[in-house]
Protein backbone atom coordinates (compact mmCIF):
# COMPACT_ATOMS: atom_id res chain seq x y z
CA UNK A 1 0.00 0.00 0.00
CA UNK A 2 2.58 2.15 1.06
CA UNK A 3 4.58 1.56 -2.02
CA UNK A 4 1.20 2.33 -4.35
CA UNK A 5 0.24 5.97 -2.22
CA UNK A 6 4.28 6.72 -3.11
CA UNK A 7 3.90 6.01 -6.14
CA UNK A 8 1.18 8.81 -6.89
CA UNK A 9 2.53 10.95 -4.81
CA UNK A 10 5.12 11.23 -7.44
CA UNK A 11 2.80 11.38 -10.43
CA UNK A 12 0.78 14.13 -9.17
CA UNK A 13 4.52 16.32 -8.13
CA UNK A 14 5.23 15.35 -11.93
CA UNK A 15 1.88 16.50 -12.99
CA UNK A 16 1.92 19.55 -10.94
CA UNK A 17 6.12 20.52 -12.18
CA UNK A 18 4.95 20.30 -15.95
CA UNK A 19 1.65 22.62 -15.01
CA UNK A 20 4.08 24.68 -13.04
CA UNK A 21 6.27 24.98 -16.11
CA UNK A 22 3.42 25.03 -18.80
CA UNK A 23 1.70 27.95 -16.90
CA UNK A 24 5.41 29.98 -16.22
CA UNK A 25 6.06 29.50 -19.89
CA UNK A 26 2.64 30.64 -21.79
CA UNK A 27 2.26 33.37 -18.91
CA UNK A 28 6.22 34.64 -18.33
CA UNK A 29 7.59 33.95 -21.65
CA UNK A 30 5.41 33.02 -24.13
CA UNK A 31 2.94 35.69 -23.65
CA UNK A 32 4.84 38.96 -24.81
CA UNK A 33 5.81 37.16 -27.96
CA UNK A 34 2.21 35.86 -28.58
CA UNK A 35 0.95 39.91 -27.65
CA UNK A 36 3.04 41.12 -30.18
CA UNK A 37 1.90 38.74 -33.32
CA UNK A 38 -0.08 40.93 -35.92
CA UNK A 39 -2.52 38.62 -36.10
CA UNK A 40 -3.47 37.98 -32.29
CA UNK A 41 -6.77 39.18 -33.09
CA UNK A 42 -8.59 38.02 -29.89
CA UNK A 43 -5.60 39.86 -27.86
CA UNK A 44 -6.12 42.87 -30.14
CA UNK A 45 -9.82 43.18 -29.57
CA UNK A 46 -9.30 43.36 -24.94
CA UNK A 47 -6.21 45.89 -25.90
CA UNK A 48 -8.81 48.15 -27.35
CA UNK A 49 -10.61 48.31 -24.20
CA UNK A 50 -7.68 49.82 -22.98
CA UNK A 51 -7.43 53.20 -22.72
CA UNK A 52 -3.90 53.70 -24.46
CA UNK A 53 -1.37 56.08 -23.14
CA UNK A 54 -1.16 59.33 -25.15
CA UNK A 55 2.15 59.94 -27.14
CA UNK A 56 3.21 63.71 -26.97
CA UNK A 57 6.09 66.09 -28.80
CA UNK A 58 8.93 66.68 -27.03
CA UNK A 59 7.35 70.02 -25.59
CA UNK A 60 4.89 67.91 -23.44
CA UNK A 61 1.75 69.65 -24.84
CA UNK A 62 1.60 69.01 -28.38
CA UNK A 63 -0.65 65.72 -28.56
CA UNK A 64 0.40 63.74 -31.49
CA UNK A 65 -1.73 60.23 -30.10
CA UNK A 66 -4.85 60.15 -28.34
CA UNK A 67 -8.38 58.53 -27.40
CA UNK A 68 -11.99 58.41 -28.84
CA UNK A 69 -14.35 56.65 -26.17
CA UNK A 70 -17.13 54.71 -27.93
CA UNK A 71 -19.40 52.09 -27.13
CA UNK A 72 -19.03 48.84 -29.43
CA UNK A 73 -21.57 45.51 -29.11
CA UNK A 74 -22.33 46.83 -25.37
CA UNK A 75 -18.43 47.30 -24.29
CA UNK A 76 -16.69 50.23 -23.97
CA UNK A 77 -13.38 50.63 -26.40
CA UNK A 78 -10.73 53.47 -26.98
CA UNK A 79 -10.20 54.46 -31.20
CA UNK A 80 -7.10 56.43 -31.37
CA UNK A 81 -7.10 59.88 -33.12
CA UNK A 82 -3.98 61.52 -34.58
CA UNK A 83 -4.72 65.41 -33.70
CA UNK A 84 -1.20 66.08 -35.88
CA UNK A 85 -2.56 64.51 -38.86
CA UNK A 86 0.42 63.82 -41.43
CA UNK A 87 2.82 66.21 -39.57
CA UNK A 88 4.41 62.70 -37.26
CA UNK A 89 2.98 59.80 -39.13
CA UNK A 90 5.56 58.38 -40.08
CA UNK A 91 7.24 57.73 -36.37
CA UNK A 92 4.11 57.37 -34.56
CA UNK A 93 2.47 55.05 -36.39
CA UNK A 94 -1.39 54.27 -35.92
CA UNK A 95 -3.00 51.60 -34.14
CA UNK A 96 -6.42 50.08 -35.75
CA UNK A 97 -8.54 47.08 -35.16
CA UNK A 98 -8.15 46.28 -38.87
CA UNK A 99 -4.85 47.11 -40.14
CA UNK A 100 -3.20 46.33 -36.55
CA UNK A 101 -0.57 48.60 -35.89
CA UNK A 102 3.01 50.62 -37.37
CA UNK A 103 5.65 53.04 -35.72
CA UNK A 104 5.64 53.66 -32.31
CA UNK A 105 2.18 52.52 -31.50
CA UNK A 106 3.40 49.01 -32.50
CA UNK A 107 7.24 49.01 -31.16
CA UNK A 108 5.63 50.73 -27.88
CA UNK A 109 2.40 49.06 -27.55
CA UNK A 110 3.60 47.41 -24.08
CA UNK A 111 4.13 51.08 -22.41
CA UNK A 112 1.06 52.29 -23.85
CA UNK A 113 -1.06 49.68 -22.92
CA UNK A 114 0.19 49.32 -19.07
CA UNK A 115 1.44 46.11 -20.15
CA UNK A 116 5.49 46.53 -19.44
CA UNK A 117 6.71 45.08 -16.48
CA UNK A 118 8.05 48.36 -14.47
CA UNK A 119 6.45 47.55 -10.97
CA UNK A 120 4.66 50.49 -10.33
CA UNK A 121 2.51 49.67 -14.19
CA UNK A 122 1.87 46.37 -12.95
CA UNK A 123 0.63 47.34 -9.71
CA UNK A 124 -1.66 50.20 -10.87
CA UNK A 125 -2.94 47.61 -13.84
CA UNK A 126 -3.69 44.59 -11.49
CA UNK A 127 -5.37 47.15 -8.86
CA UNK A 128 -7.38 48.86 -11.73
CA UNK A 129 -8.13 44.81 -12.80
CA UNK A 130 -9.21 44.15 -9.25
CA UNK A 131 -12.08 46.68 -9.27
CA UNK A 132 -13.28 46.88 -12.61
CA UNK A 133 -11.93 49.90 -13.59
CA UNK A 134 -10.96 50.98 -17.37
CA UNK A 135 -6.89 49.87 -17.54
CA UNK A 136 -4.91 52.98 -18.54
CA UNK A 137 -1.83 52.80 -20.63
CA UNK A 138 1.08 55.09 -20.04
CA UNK A 139 2.00 58.11 -21.97
CA UNK A 140 5.26 58.36 -24.15
CA UNK A 141 6.56 61.93 -24.61
CA UNK A 142 9.09 61.90 -27.57
CA UNK A 143 11.72 63.94 -28.62
CA UNK A 144 10.66 65.66 -31.82
CA UNK A 145 10.41 69.36 -31.91
CA UNK A 146 6.70 70.63 -33.41
CA UNK A 147 7.77 73.59 -34.50
CA UNK A 148 11.29 72.85 -36.38
CA UNK A 149 9.05 69.40 -37.53
CA UNK A 150 6.50 71.99 -39.30
CA UNK A 151 9.20 73.37 -40.77
CA UNK A 152 10.95 70.83 -42.23
CA UNK A 153 7.56 69.67 -43.82
CA UNK A 154 6.93 73.31 -45.22
CA UNK A 155 10.63 73.36 -46.93
CA UNK A 156 9.64 70.34 -49.01
CA UNK A 157 6.48 71.21 -50.18
CA UNK A 158 6.20 69.75 -54.08
CA UNK A 159 8.93 67.94 -53.35
CA UNK A 160 10.04 64.08 -52.13
CA UNK A 161 12.46 62.87 -49.68
CA UNK A 162 13.47 63.29 -46.30
CA UNK A 163 14.77 65.27 -43.40
CA UNK A 164 16.32 64.12 -40.11
CA UNK A 165 18.05 66.04 -37.02
CA UNK A 166 19.79 64.96 -34.14
CA UNK A 167 21.27 66.66 -31.03
CA UNK A 168 24.91 65.00 -31.44
CA UNK A 169 25.77 64.21 -27.46
CA UNK A 170 22.86 63.13 -26.52
CA UNK A 171 21.35 60.95 -29.85
CA UNK A 172 17.89 62.67 -29.28
CA UNK A 173 15.96 62.77 -32.75
CA UNK A 174 14.53 66.32 -33.45
CA UNK A 175 13.11 65.82 -36.16
CA UNK A 176 12.17 63.20 -38.60
CA UNK A 177 10.13 64.44 -41.87
CA UNK A 178 9.46 62.01 -44.56
CA UNK A 179 7.69 63.03 -47.94
CA UNK A 180 5.20 62.22 -49.07
CA UNK A 181 3.29 61.56 -45.88
CA UNK A 182 -0.48 60.15 -44.90
CA UNK A 183 -2.91 60.66 -42.63
CA UNK A 184 -3.17 58.64 -40.23
CA UNK A 185 -6.89 58.61 -39.39
CA UNK A 186 -7.58 57.35 -42.63
CA UNK A 187 -6.14 54.17 -42.65
CA UNK A 188 -8.78 52.62 -39.97
CA UNK A 189 -11.90 54.71 -41.73
CA UNK A 190 -10.95 55.24 -45.42
CA UNK A 191 -7.31 53.60 -46.26
CA UNK A 192 -7.86 53.72 -50.18
CA UNK A 193 -8.07 57.52 -49.91
CA UNK A 194 -4.40 57.30 -48.63
CA UNK A 195 -3.54 55.24 -51.94
CA UNK A 196 -5.21 57.84 -53.93
CA UNK A 197 -3.84 60.84 -53.29
CA UNK A 198 -1.48 62.35 -55.67
CA UNK A 199 2.48 62.58 -54.82
CA UNK A 200 5.04 64.74 -56.80
CA UNK A 201 7.11 61.09 -56.78
CA UNK A 202 7.03 58.88 -59.65
CA UNK A 203 6.99 56.16 -56.65
CA UNK A 204 5.03 57.98 -53.93
CA UNK A 205 4.49 55.55 -51.36
CA UNK A 206 3.06 57.33 -48.33
CA UNK A 207 3.57 54.77 -46.01
CA UNK A 208 6.88 54.35 -46.62
CA UNK A 209 9.37 56.05 -43.86
CA UNK A 210 11.92 57.15 -46.02
CA UNK A 211 14.29 59.01 -43.61
CA UNK A 212 14.56 55.07 -41.95
CA UNK A 213 13.58 52.94 -44.70
CA UNK A 214 14.51 55.07 -48.00
CA UNK A 215 17.93 53.95 -49.69
CA UNK A 216 19.69 56.20 -51.88
CA UNK A 217 23.23 56.63 -53.28
CA UNK A 218 24.58 59.57 -50.80
CA UNK A 219 26.97 61.29 -54.25
CA UNK A 220 29.39 63.46 -52.24
CA UNK A 221 28.03 63.58 -49.00
CA UNK A 222 29.64 60.24 -48.73
CA UNK A 223 33.02 62.08 -48.93
CA UNK A 224 32.75 62.58 -45.12
CA UNK A 225 32.95 59.02 -44.70
CA UNK A 226 35.70 58.47 -47.04
CA UNK A 227 37.89 61.92 -45.50
CA UNK A 228 37.36 60.44 -41.95
CA UNK A 229 38.75 57.38 -43.09
CA UNK A 230 41.69 58.77 -44.57
CA UNK A 231 43.15 61.16 -42.22
CA UNK A 232 41.69 58.57 -38.95
CA UNK A 233 44.25 56.17 -40.95
CA UNK A 234 47.44 58.36 -40.92
CA UNK A 235 47.10 58.07 -44.38
CA UNK A 236 46.34 61.11 -45.52
CA UNK A 237 46.36 64.86 -43.87
CA UNK A 238 44.56 68.41 -44.52
CA UNK A 239 47.42 69.73 -46.24
CA UNK A 240 48.12 66.61 -48.52
CA UNK A 241 48.19 67.54 -52.09
CA UNK A 242 46.67 66.22 -55.71
CA UNK A 243 46.47 67.30 -59.28
CA UNK A 244 43.11 67.65 -60.18
CA UNK A 245 43.02 67.03 -64.18
CA UNK A 246 39.03 67.24 -64.01
CA UNK A 247 38.93 63.56 -64.26
CA UNK A 248 40.85 60.83 -62.57
CA UNK A 249 41.66 57.29 -64.06
CA UNK A 250 40.62 53.81 -62.65
CA UNK A 251 40.26 50.90 -64.50
CA UNK A 252 41.42 52.28 -68.01
CA UNK A 253 38.47 55.27 -68.14
CA UNK A 254 38.08 58.20 -67.11
CA UNK A 255 35.75 59.22 -64.09
CA UNK A 256 34.82 63.27 -64.61
CA UNK A 257 34.36 65.52 -61.67
CA UNK A 258 30.65 66.42 -61.33
CA UNK A 259 31.42 69.80 -62.74
CA UNK A 260 33.42 69.34 -66.06
CA UNK A 261 33.57 73.15 -66.92
CA UNK A 262 37.79 72.82 -65.79
CA UNK A 263 40.56 71.25 -63.75
CA UNK A 264 41.42 72.70 -60.15
CA UNK A 265 45.01 71.70 -60.80
CA UNK A 266 47.07 71.59 -57.73
CA UNK A 267 44.69 71.31 -54.40
CA UNK A 268 45.05 70.00 -50.57
CA UNK A 269 42.76 67.92 -49.39
CA UNK A 270 40.36 70.18 -47.36
CA UNK A 271 40.18 72.14 -50.71
CA UNK A 272 39.38 69.19 -52.31
CA UNK A 273 36.18 68.80 -49.88
CA UNK A 274 35.66 72.34 -50.14
CA UNK A 275 34.73 72.51 -53.75
CA UNK A 276 33.60 68.91 -53.68
CA UNK A 277 36.21 67.55 -56.40
CA UNK A 278 36.03 63.88 -57.64
CA UNK A 279 39.15 63.41 -59.04
CA UNK A 280 40.56 63.77 -55.25
CA UNK A 281 38.68 61.23 -53.72
CA UNK A 282 38.62 58.80 -56.81
CA UNK A 283 42.67 58.89 -56.14
CA UNK A 284 41.85 58.39 -52.27
CA UNK A 285 39.67 55.17 -52.57
CA UNK A 286 42.51 54.04 -55.33
CA UNK A 287 45.20 54.93 -52.65
CA UNK A 288 43.71 53.41 -50.03
CA UNK A 289 41.49 50.50 -51.12
CA UNK A 290 37.98 49.67 -50.74
CA UNK A 291 38.08 47.46 -47.61
CA UNK A 292 40.07 49.62 -45.17
CA UNK A 293 36.86 52.31 -46.08
CA UNK A 294 34.09 49.94 -45.37
CA UNK A 295 35.64 48.93 -42.70
CA UNK A 296 35.30 52.69 -41.34
CA UNK A 297 31.81 52.91 -42.74
CA UNK A 298 30.82 49.91 -40.39
CA UNK A 299 32.12 51.91 -37.07
CA UNK A 300 29.86 55.14 -38.50
CA UNK A 301 27.15 52.20 -37.94
CA UNK A 302 26.78 51.12 -41.82
CA UNK A 303 25.84 47.22 -41.95
CA UNK A 304 23.56 47.00 -39.40
CA UNK A 305 20.31 48.53 -38.74
CA UNK A 306 20.10 52.00 -36.75
CA UNK A 307 19.24 51.01 -33.33
CA UNK A 308 16.04 53.69 -33.42
CA UNK A 309 12.74 52.83 -31.50
CA UNK A 310 10.43 51.74 -34.69
CA UNK A 311 9.94 48.14 -35.56
CA UNK A 312 12.35 46.45 -37.44
CA UNK A 313 10.81 46.27 -40.14
CA UNK A 314 10.58 50.21 -40.90
CA UNK A 315 14.00 50.51 -40.59
CA UNK A 316 16.55 49.51 -43.43
CA UNK A 317 20.63 49.21 -42.94
CA UNK A 318 23.18 50.93 -44.95
CA UNK A 319 26.25 49.83 -47.00
CA UNK A 320 26.61 48.08 -50.46
CA UNK A 321 23.78 46.51 -52.20
CA UNK A 322 24.09 43.77 -54.52
CA UNK A 323 20.73 42.56 -56.04
CA UNK A 324 18.79 44.27 -53.46
CA UNK A 325 20.51 42.63 -50.89
CA UNK A 326 23.00 43.98 -48.62
CA UNK A 327 26.50 43.24 -49.75
CA UNK A 328 29.78 42.76 -47.32
CA UNK A 329 32.56 42.39 -49.95
CA UNK A 330 36.06 40.02 -48.49
CA UNK A 331 37.92 40.52 -51.52
CA UNK A 332 38.49 44.36 -52.76
CA UNK A 333 38.58 43.35 -56.17
CA UNK A 334 34.94 43.29 -55.81
CA UNK A 335 34.30 46.80 -55.31
CA UNK A 336 35.75 49.75 -57.67
CA UNK A 337 37.42 52.08 -54.72
CA UNK A 338 37.37 55.31 -56.55
CA UNK A 339 33.35 55.27 -57.09
CA UNK A 340 33.14 54.33 -53.50
CA UNK A 341 35.30 56.97 -52.10
CA UNK A 342 32.82 59.60 -53.61
CA UNK A 343 29.42 58.56 -53.11
CA UNK A 344 28.62 56.37 -56.06
CA UNK A 345 29.27 52.51 -56.66
CA UNK A 346 26.21 50.32 -55.27
CA UNK A 347 25.86 52.06 -52.38
CA UNK A 348 22.49 52.92 -50.57
CA UNK A 349 21.86 54.95 -47.52
CA UNK A 350 19.21 56.25 -45.20
CA UNK A 351 18.86 59.69 -44.38
CA UNK A 352 18.83 58.49 -40.72
CA UNK A 353 22.51 57.14 -41.14
CA UNK A 354 23.84 59.82 -42.93
CA UNK A 355 22.15 62.11 -40.07
CA UNK A 356 24.30 59.66 -37.60
CA UNK A 357 27.54 60.47 -40.19
CA UNK A 358 27.12 64.17 -39.44
CA UNK A 359 26.61 63.86 -35.69
CA UNK A 360 29.15 61.74 -35.45
CA UNK A 361 31.95 64.51 -36.64
CA UNK A 362 29.88 66.89 -34.44
CA UNK A 363 30.04 64.61 -31.37
CA UNK A 364 34.37 64.66 -31.49
CA UNK A 365 33.80 61.24 -33.20
CA UNK A 366 31.47 59.36 -30.84
CA UNK A 367 28.37 57.81 -32.62
CA UNK A 368 25.56 58.41 -30.18
CA UNK A 369 22.13 55.86 -30.21
CA UNK A 370 19.42 57.32 -32.11
CA UNK A 371 16.38 57.89 -29.58
CA UNK A 372 12.76 58.83 -30.11
CA UNK A 373 11.71 58.53 -26.49
CA UNK A 374 12.43 61.21 -23.98
CA UNK A 375 10.26 60.05 -21.59
CA UNK A 376 7.44 57.67 -20.61
CA UNK A 377 5.41 58.36 -17.55
CA UNK A 378 2.38 57.13 -16.10
CA UNK A 379 -1.29 58.72 -16.52
CA UNK A 380 -0.33 60.74 -12.91
CA UNK A 381 2.62 61.99 -14.64
CA UNK A 382 5.24 59.65 -12.21
CA UNK A 383 8.11 59.26 -14.58
CA UNK A 384 8.90 55.48 -15.45
CA UNK A 385 11.48 55.73 -17.73
CA UNK A 386 13.88 58.18 -19.25
CA UNK A 387 16.27 58.38 -22.51
CA UNK A 388 19.80 58.18 -21.08
CA UNK A 389 22.48 58.99 -23.50
CA UNK A 390 24.14 55.51 -24.88
CA UNK A 391 27.00 55.57 -27.02
CA UNK A 392 27.00 52.93 -29.43
CA UNK A 393 30.96 53.65 -30.99
CA UNK A 394 34.23 55.46 -31.81
CA UNK A 395 33.77 56.10 -35.26
CA UNK A 396 37.22 58.45 -35.45
CA UNK A 397 39.57 59.92 -33.20
CA UNK A 398 38.82 63.78 -31.72
CA UNK A 399 41.42 64.83 -34.02
CA UNK A 400 40.20 63.60 -36.82
CA UNK A 401 37.12 64.91 -36.31
CA UNK A 402 38.40 68.23 -35.70
CA UNK A 403 39.96 67.87 -39.03
CA UNK A 404 36.76 66.91 -40.98
CA UNK A 405 34.80 69.71 -39.50
CA UNK A 406 37.16 72.56 -40.77
CA UNK A 407 37.04 70.48 -44.38
CA UNK A 408 33.15 70.92 -43.50
CA UNK A 409 33.08 74.21 -42.83
CA UNK A 410 35.58 75.77 -45.74
CA UNK A 411 32.36 73.50 -47.94
CA UNK A 412 29.13 76.55 -46.15
CA UNK A 413 31.69 79.29 -46.08
CA UNK A 414 33.21 79.54 -49.55
CA UNK A 415 32.47 76.08 -51.40
CA UNK A 416 29.68 74.17 -52.85
CA UNK A 417 27.83 74.59 -49.33
CA UNK A 418 26.86 78.46 -49.58
CA UNK A 419 23.42 78.50 -49.43
CA UNK A 420 23.27 76.96 -45.77
CA UNK A 421 24.94 80.08 -43.78
CA UNK A 422 23.61 81.65 -40.89
CA UNK A 423 24.56 85.04 -39.98
CA UNK A 424 26.23 84.75 -36.66
CA UNK A 425 26.38 80.81 -36.68
CA UNK A 426 29.16 79.20 -37.72
CA UNK A 427 27.68 75.82 -39.67
CA UNK A 428 29.97 72.44 -40.63
CA UNK A 429 27.95 71.32 -44.30
CA UNK A 430 28.33 68.76 -46.91
CA UNK A 431 26.85 68.82 -50.25
CA UNK A 432 25.71 65.82 -52.46
CA UNK A 433 24.77 64.93 -56.23
CA UNK A 434 23.75 61.81 -56.78
CA UNK A 435 22.97 61.12 -60.48
CA UNK A 436 19.37 58.66 -60.87
CA UNK A 437 20.45 57.17 -64.37
CA UNK A 438 17.72 59.83 -65.69
CA UNK A 439 19.59 62.26 -67.64
CA UNK A 440 19.24 65.48 -65.97
CA UNK A 441 17.47 64.42 -62.37
CA UNK A 442 19.68 63.46 -59.40
CA UNK A 443 18.88 63.12 -55.54
CA UNK A 444 20.71 66.14 -53.67
CA UNK A 445 21.61 65.87 -50.20
CA UNK A 446 23.23 67.90 -47.84
CA UNK A 447 24.63 67.10 -44.39
CA UNK A 448 25.64 69.86 -41.70
CA UNK A 449 26.22 70.51 -37.81
CA UNK A 450 25.76 73.62 -36.50
CA UNK A 451 27.42 75.80 -34.60
CA UNK A 452 30.67 74.14 -36.02
CA UNK A 453 32.71 74.85 -32.45
CA UNK A 454 30.03 73.63 -30.21
CA UNK A 455 27.31 71.31 -32.23
CA UNK A 456 24.09 71.18 -31.13
CA UNK A 457 22.00 70.16 -34.02
CA UNK A 458 23.03 67.37 -37.06
CA UNK A 459 21.33 67.43 -39.97
CA UNK A 460 20.68 65.30 -43.19
CA UNK A 461 18.40 66.15 -46.41
CA UNK A 462 17.51 64.24 -49.27
CA UNK A 463 15.14 65.83 -52.34
CA UNK A 464 14.85 62.95 -54.85
CA UNK A 465 14.53 63.45 -58.42
CA UNK A 466 15.63 67.05 -58.76
CA UNK A 467 17.35 68.93 -61.72
CA UNK A 468 19.10 70.93 -58.97
CA UNK A 469 22.31 69.76 -57.02
CA UNK A 470 22.85 69.47 -53.35
CA UNK A 471 24.04 72.89 -53.03
CA UNK A 472 20.93 74.30 -54.60
CA UNK A 473 18.10 72.55 -53.28
CA UNK A 474 18.68 70.75 -49.99
CA UNK A 475 21.23 72.89 -48.50
CA UNK A 476 18.82 75.80 -47.68
CA UNK A 477 16.06 73.12 -46.45
CA UNK A 478 18.63 72.37 -44.05
CA UNK A 479 19.37 76.01 -43.22
CA UNK A 480 15.44 76.69 -42.54
CA UNK A 481 15.19 73.93 -40.10
CA UNK A 482 18.33 74.94 -38.31
CA UNK A 483 16.84 77.89 -37.89
CA UNK A 484 13.65 76.90 -36.37
CA UNK A 485 15.93 74.71 -34.18
CA UNK A 486 18.20 77.44 -33.06
CA UNK A 487 16.79 80.47 -31.92
CA UNK A 488 19.40 82.66 -32.15
CA UNK A 489 19.54 81.85 -36.34
CA UNK A 490 15.93 81.98 -36.37
CA UNK A 491 15.47 85.50 -34.75
CA UNK A 492 18.80 86.61 -37.05
CA UNK A 493 17.63 85.19 -40.64
CA UNK A 494 13.72 85.26 -42.14
CA UNK A 495 12.40 82.04 -42.31
CA UNK A 496 10.86 82.07 -45.46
Amino acid sequence: MNRQITRLAVVAIVLLTALIVATTYWQAWAAPSLAERQDNALQRVAEFRIKRGRILAADGRTVLASNVKRRSNGQTVYLRRYPTRGLFAHVVGYSTQVRSRAGLEQALNDFLTGANTNLDTVLDTTFDKLRGATIEGNDVVLTLRPRAQRVAYEAMVGQCGSVVALEPATGRVLVMASVPTYDPNLVERNYGAIARRGTPCRAGAPLVNRATQGLYAPGSTFKVVTAAAALDSGRFELDSTFNDPGYCIEYGDRVNNYDTTRPFGTVNFLQAMQYSINSVFCNVGIRMTALPIIEYMERFGFYGLPPLDTPDGERKASGLYEGGKLFRPKDPNQVDPGRLAFGQERLGVTPLQMAMVAAAIANSGAVMRPQLVQRVQAPDGKRITRLRPDELNRAVSRKTAEDVTRMMEAVVQNGTGTAAQLPGVSVAGKTGTAETGVAGRNNAWFLAFAPSDKPRIAIAVVVENTNGTGGQVAAPIAKRVLQALMPAASNSVPSG
